[in-house]
């Protein structure tokens, strides 16, 4: 323990007397982990939207204008066989009014001289697997009195499947920048130890061994890694201030109260806790190949 406090402690001096120097290489870091974690951040607050659209999909059911009495009674009846969950029956002229109030087309449907809308049924099947409810959705397009049928899943599965893509082509992102930032960690201490060739040099000499040597250079490489995951989020939270009116103005012209939340502790500390990782790495293979050289030019 006595030799892992000194070597911290010599960490944070070279740290310490080489400020801009390590000032800039946290910000390579940071700006290099920022990318994948903003995408990341991104993609989850586009996932609270996906999740909060209603989770059990629903079939509108158009009916013909020319539907007879007996076709509507026929379509209501089969409405409550045991494969229809819920069945509600929207009037046209209920439709007309809802379409008004919500879009704020007063002007338009007041010089309308008949209403264009059809009646319709908002069917909630009981089957929530897509080829059921396809199986269902045709069946009820078939009846008589039917003039389309809507299957209201369709575009949020389709926003499923693309925000599946997205996260796959984060977290392959982030393992490229992970790579970026062992690199960024790796040249930064190889040039530490280049620098303390003689001082390396002499510490053998006495009987020190490989790991003594090695172990200020680790702190060094993970701290690094630690700052430069805390300049990521500094990165962050600029970009999120500057997002944040533009979001929630454009949320408020769709009628939604979205707005973009933080990243929670657990993120943080995820963040955190993989940049003093691949720091800590990249500081390891750098110093240990480093002192191969240094032992075969001796």
């Amino acid at each position: 323990m006595r030799h892992h406090k000194h070597a911290l402690g010599t960490a944070l001096h070279r740290l310490r007397i080489q400020a801009f120097t390590a000032l800039l290489t946290a910000l390579a870091m940071g700006v290099a982990i920022s990318l994948p974690s903003g995408l990341y951040l991104g993609l989850e607050n586009l996932s609270r939207v996906a999740g909060e659209l209603p989770a059990q999909p629903e079939i509108s059911l158009f009916l013909d204008a020319g539907a007879s009495p007996e076709q509507k009674q026929a379509i209501a009846t089969r409405l409550k066989q045991p494969d229809i969950a819920q069945a509600r029956f929207v009037p046209k002229d209920e439709a007309l009014a809802t379409l008004s109030a919500s879009q704020d087309l007063a002007d338009i449907t007041a010089g309308l001289t008949e209403n264009p809308l059809p009646d319709a049924w908002i069917v909630r099947p009981q089957a929530t697997s897509r080829d059921a409810l396809v199986r269902i959705s045709d069946g009820l397009r078939k009846m008589p009195g039917i003039a389309e049928t809507h299957l209201d899943s369709q575009w949020a599965e389709r926003l499923q499947a693309a925000l599946a893509i997205g996260h796959t082509g984060v977290w392959l992102l982030a393992g490229l920048f992970a790579i970026a930032l062992i690199a960024i960690s790796g040249n930064a201490i190889r040039a530490q130890v280049l620098a303390r060739r003689d001082e390396i040099l002499v510490s053998r000499l006495i009987g020190a061994t490989d790991r003594h040597i090695r172990r200020p250079f680790l702190y060094l490489g993970a701290l690094q890694g630690l700052f430069g995951g805390l300049a990521a989020g500094g990165v962050l939270a600029v970009a999120g201030t500057i997002l944040r009116e533009p979001v929630e103005h454009l949320a408020v012209l769709y009628g939604s109260t979205f707005h973009l939340l933080p990243p929670d502790g657990a993120e943080i500390a995820m963040v955190l806790g993989l940049t003093t990782l691949f720091g800590w790495l990249g500081a390891w293979l750098s110093v240990t190949r480093s002192l191969h050289q240094v032992e075969a030019t001796r």
